[in-house]
C-alpha cells in the first residue's frame, strides 16, 4: 500500500501539486477506512483495490487545478467510496463539501471516513436520491463514473450557482456523450486528458442550459 501511496505522491509532484504531510495523512485515513469497509460493501471495483492510490485517489486529485481558487462550495453527486468528493475535501480543505449518496451503507462509510480523516471542515453527507436531495448553490459540481452527460447536467442544474462549473470524469466514449447531450442542452465545455487513463478525459462544463431556455 505504501508503494502505491509513494507513487501517488510522486505523480502529484510531477503535476506541480505537492501534497503536504497533513493531507497525505488524511488520504491514508480514507484509504485505510475504505479497505476495511470494502470487505462488507462494494465501494470500488475489487480489481482496483490494490491500485487504489492511482486508480481512485490520483484520479480524483487531478481535478484540483480545474477548481477555481475562489470556489467555496462543492457538491459531489453519487459519492460512493468518496471519489472524488472526499479526496477533494482533503486537498482543498477550505471547501464546504456536500456528498450526495443514495445508498445508506455507503453514506455511513462516507461519514466514518470523513471523521477518521479529521478534516478541518467536515463534509455534509446527504443520503438521498439526487433528484430529491436539497438543492445547493454550489460553485463546483463533480461526479465520477455515475451517468451519461445529459443526465448529469439534468441532475446538476438545481445545485449550481450562476457561475458554477461542473467537473465530470468521462471515459473513451466521451465525445459521443457530448454529441448526445447537445440534442437537449446548449453546452460550453473543455476536455482535459486524464493522467490515469489515456482514453479518459476530465470534462469541465462552464455553462449549460436546456435547449430553448435561458441559462438558469
Amino acid at each position: 500500500m505504501h508503494a502505491g501511496r509513494d507513487l501517488f505522491l510522486e505523480e502529484m509532484r510531477s503535476l506541480g501539486l505537492p501534497v503536504s504531510r497533513e493531507t497525505r495523512d488524511r488520504l491514508e485515513a480514507l484509504v485505510n477506512t475504505l479497505g476495511r469497509w470494502q470487505k462488507a460493501i462494494n465501494l470500488v471495483g475489487k480489481a482496483t483495490l490494490g491500485e487504489v492510490w492511482i486508480r481512485h485517489v490520483l484520479d480524483s486529485a487531478q481535478l484540483l487545478p480545474l477548481i477555481p481558487k475562489e470556489a467555496r462550495t462543492l457538491v459531489d453527486l453519487g459519492s460512493g467510496g468518496g471519489f472524488p468528493g472526499l479526496v477533494l475535501a482533503a486537498v482543498r480543505p477550505d471547501l464546504d463539501v456536500i456528498l450526495v449518496e443514495s445508498d445508506a451503507r455507503k453514506g455511513a462509510f462516507l461519514g466514518e471516513a470523513a471523521r477518521r480523516m479529521e478534516l478541518p471542515r467536515q463534509p455534509t453527507v446527504v443520503v438521498s436520491r439526487i433528484e430529491t436531495a436539497p438543492t445547493r448553490a454550489a460553485d463546483v459540481i463533480t461526479a465520477r463514473a455515475l451517468a451519461p452527460l445529459g443526465q448529469l447536467l439534468a441532475w446538476s442544474a438545481p445545485h449550481r450557482s450562476p457561475e458554477a462549473i461542473c467537473l465530470f470524469h468521462k471515459g473513451k466514449n466521451w465525445q459521443a456523450e457530448v454529441t448526445e447531450a447537445m440534442k437537449d442542452w446548449d453546452i460550453r465545455y473543455q476536455s482535459f486528458a486524464s493522467v490515469t487513463d489515456r482514453d479518459a478525459v476530465l470534462l469541465r462544463v462552464a455553462q449549460f442550459s436546456a435547449k430553448g431556455l435561458r441559462d438558469r
